[in-house]
């Protein structure tokens, strides 16, 4: 027991570590950018008068991001903030972080291009399609009021320096860190101590069936667990050398990666409860649908 709280600490700091840094330093240069790029002109980057236009661009937006889902979080305050259209920040969220470029040469490098387009093509048409349902049906309101407000040191001063776009990029930075730093905390606590309870080989053979049920319960149980995709990767393409079908793989990804609780802890901070229960089904449709694709067609 003493072993495995050492190693959870362990686990935990290095979690928070990486956490803490990406999150400030992204959170930073998202505050300098909306000090030299207008948040009306990142509002109309994702404005094109063709809502399913605007899910596109928020979900392709996301695939050239390199970060994993904890680190999303600034930007994805930063585009509502700047009143991007719901739609594609939906779809921006959605495609993180089961969809870029790491990812798809792991994809390529495991499972062959075949795999990779089918993967790629599902994510984000899923998540397309769900941020323009989200945005029809008016969950915009689930927005907290404190994210969806304006910051006032940004909105109501005209910042002209160099060095004075600089150091309020560093106020408005800090004064999100300080509104999310115990999400932040939670998260890694949450992630630190699934890593290190739950063993790898005794979720192997819980989904190992293939099934009707297989995908479906790869998709719950891949919710609870915080995975990056990029480590999933590799253990997937060996669960399915020992027979665990390609769909149940690809539900435990999506799953895991998409809607972990470490990542639900922090999207805490920006959505109201009702927001986070349709992101989970929205996530658990999308890994579905996806598994249930690769085993019909691999």
């Amino acid at each position: 027991m003493q072993e495995i709280l050492i190693h959870a600490a362990k686990e935990f700091v290095k979690l928070f570590g990486e956490l803490l840094f990406l999150f400030t330093i992204i959170s930073f240069f998202v505050a300098l950018m909306q000090m030299y790029i207008s948040r009306e002109k990142i509002k109309n980057l994702l404005s094109t008068p063709i809502k399913p236009i605007n899910s596109v661009l928020g979900a392709l937006l996301r695939v050239i991001t390199p970060f994993c889902s904890c680190s999303t979080i600034p930007v994805l305050t930063g585009l509502i903030r700047s009143g991007a259209p719901f739609c594609g920040v939906i779809s921006f969220l959605l495609t993180s972080p089961v969809l870029n470029p790491a990812i798809i040469t792991l994809f390529i490098a495991f499972f062959g291009l075949k795999a990779t387009i089918l993967y790629s093509a599902f994510v984000l048409s899923l998540s397309i399609v769900m941020g323009l349902i989200l945005d029809k049906l008016g969950f915009v309101r689930e927005v907290k009021d404190k994210i969806q407000g304006s910051c006032a040191c940004v909105e109501e001063k005209i910042v002209k320096s160099h060095w004075q776009k600089i150091k309020t990029a560093a106020l408005n930075s800090k004064e999100l860190f300080k509104s999310v730093f115990p999400y932040l905390m939670a998260g890694a606590v949450i992630g630190a101590f699934i890593h290190e309870v739950i063993p790898e080989d005794l979720l192997g053979n819980f989904v190992g069936v293939d099934n009707l049920l297989a995908i479906p319960i790869a998709a719950v149980v891949g919710i609870p667990m915080y995975i990056r995709t990029e480590t999933m990767i590799p253990v997937a393409s060996i669960l399915m050398g020992k027979g665990v079908s390609a769909g149940v793989v690809i539900a435990l990804i999506i799953g895991g990666a998409g809607a972990s609780l470490p990542e639900l802890s922090l999207l805490s901070s920006i959505f109201k409860r009702k927001m986070i229960v349709t992101f989970v089904s929205c996530v658990f449709i999308v890994a579905i649908v996806t598994g249930f694709a690769f085993n019909t067609v691999i």
